[in-house]
C-alpha cells in the first residue's frame, strides 16, 4: 500500500516505528489520532506529514456536529491548531493546513454536507499531487546521475517519507529504473536510525544495490573517492537556499565540500518557505532524550546522563550544489532563482 491513504472513512498508514522488523498498518478515525501519529513519528517525512494533516482535517470535518458554518469553522480551527502543534520544523505540515483552511473559507456558501466531501477531495488531491511531484522531481534529478555512480543519501527521503515514490530516494529510484547501474551508500542516521531501518528496507524492496554504513564513515568514503554525489531531502528551505534537514546533514555538506563531492537537495516547492530570509529563522525541533540513550527500547547509556537531541540541523546555501524540485533544478544564485521558480509554480 501507499505510506498513507484514506479508506472507509479512516486514515490508514504504515507504522514506521516498527520497520523493518514488522510491517504493520494502523488506522486513525479521528484527527486527534492523526496528531498523535505525527507527533510520535508513526508517520514522518515532510511531505507525508503534510498529507497526514490534510487527511486529519477531513476526519475533523466528518466528525463535526456543527449545524452552522460558524460552528463548523470553530471545529475546523480547533483541529487545525491541534495538528499545527505536532511538529515545528517541517513546513509541509503548515502548508497543508493553510491550504485546507483556505479552501474552507472559499467555500463558505456551500452546505455543510457538501463541504465535507469537498474537504476530503482536497486532501485526496494533495496526496495524489504528492506522487506526481515526486515522479517529476525524480526525472529532473536523474539527469544529475551518471551510469556507475556511487550515491550517498541521508535519513529516509523515500516512499515512506511521502505518499509514494520519494524525494531524494525518488531521484535514485528513477535513475535505477532508467537502467543506470548504481551503488547507494545509506548512513544509519542516528539517533532514530531512519537510514538503517527505513531507507535500507525500501532499497531492499526495490532491489537497488546499497551498502549500509554508520554515520561517521561518510567522510572516509569521500576521502577514498567512493562517493560521486550526495542527495538528501529537506524539511524546510528558506528563500535564500538554506536547508534544514535531518540532523547530520550539515556535517555531510561540509565533508562534501572538503572532498569536492556535489551535494544536492531534493524537495518539493511546498518545502520552500518564502517568508523566511534564511535558515536561521527555522525552528529546530528537540526530541525526547530517550532517542539517544536507547535503541529499540534498549538502554545504551548510563541512567540520568544529560542529552542534547535536536532532530534537524541547518545547512547553509553555500554548501548546496543545487536544489531538485518538480519544476526543475534550481542553481545559484538561489534567492533569485528560487523566487523565479516559486512564482511560476
Amino acid at each position: 500500500m501507499k505510506t498513507i491513504e484514506w479508506k472507509d472513512g479512516k486514515v490508514f498508514l504504515i507504522d514506521q516505528r516498527k520497520l523493518p522488523l514488522k510491517y504493520e498498518i494502523i488506522n486513525c478515525s479521528t484527527y486527534q489520532e492523526v496528531a498523535v501519529a505525527i507527533k510520535k513519528m508513526k508517520i514522518r517525512g515532510a511531505p507525508a506529514i503534510g498529507v497526514a494533516a490534510a487527511f486529519g482535517m477531513a476526519l475533523a470535518a466528518y466528525s463535526s456536529k456543527a449545524s452552522t458554518y460558524g460552528e463548523f469553522i470553530q471545529d475546523m480551527e480547533k483541529a487545525k491548531n491541534c495538528l499545527f502543534l505536532t511538529r515545528p520544523t517541517a513546513i509541509n505540515l503548515f502548508w497543508a493546513l493553510e491550504r485546507m483552511m483556505n479552501l474552507i473559507n472559499i467555500k463558505k456558501g456551500v452546505d455543510l454536507f457538501t463541504l465535507k466531501d469537498i474537504i476530503l477531495q482536497e486532501a485526496e488531491n494533495i496526496a495524489r499531487e504528492d506522487i506526481e511531484i515526486n515522479k517529476a522531481m525524480g526525472r529532473y534529478g536523474a539527469l544529475l546521475i551518471k551510469d556507475g555512480d556511487n550515491i550517498l543519501t541521508h535519513c529516509n527521503a523515500g516512499a515512506l517519507a511521502t505518499v509514494d515514490y520519494g524525494t531524494a530516494l525518488g531521484v535514485i529510484r528513477t535513475a535505477f529504473e532508467e537502467g543506470k547501474k548504481l551503488q547507494v551508500y545509506v548512513d544509519e542516521t542516528r539517533p532514530v536510525l531512519q537510514g538503517a531501518r527505513l531507507t535500507a528496507w525500501e532499497l531492499t524492496q526495490e532491489k537497488i544495490p546499497f551498502t549500509l554504513i554508520t554515520d561517521n564513515m561518510a567522510g572516509f568514503l569521500m576521502y577514498r573517492k567512493k562517493v560521486d554525489l550526495i542527495i538528501v531531502g529537506a524539511d524546510r528551505i528558506a528563500r535564500n537556499g538554506d536547508v534544514v534537514n535531518k540532523i547530520g546533514t550539515y556535517s555531510l555538506s561540509v565533508l562534501a565540500r572538503e572532498n569536492k563531492v556535489p551535494f544536492y537537495v531534493a524537495a518539493p516547492i511546498s518545502s520552500i518557505d518564502m517568508s523566511l530570509k534564511s535558515g536561521e529563522e527555522i525552528p529546530i525541533e528537540e526530541r525526547n532524550p530517550k532517542e539517544v540513550t536507547h535503541i529499540l527500547g534498549k538502554q545504551i547509556a548510563p541512567a540520568g546522563v544529560k542529552v542534547f537531541n535536536p532532530a534537524f540541523d541547518l545547512t547553509p546555501n553555500g554548501y548546496v550544489e543545487a536544489i531538485i524540485t518538480e519544476k526543475g533544478i534550481i542553481r545559484k544564485p538561489f534567492e533569485k532563482n528560487i523566487k523565479s521558480v516559486v512564482n511560476t509554480a
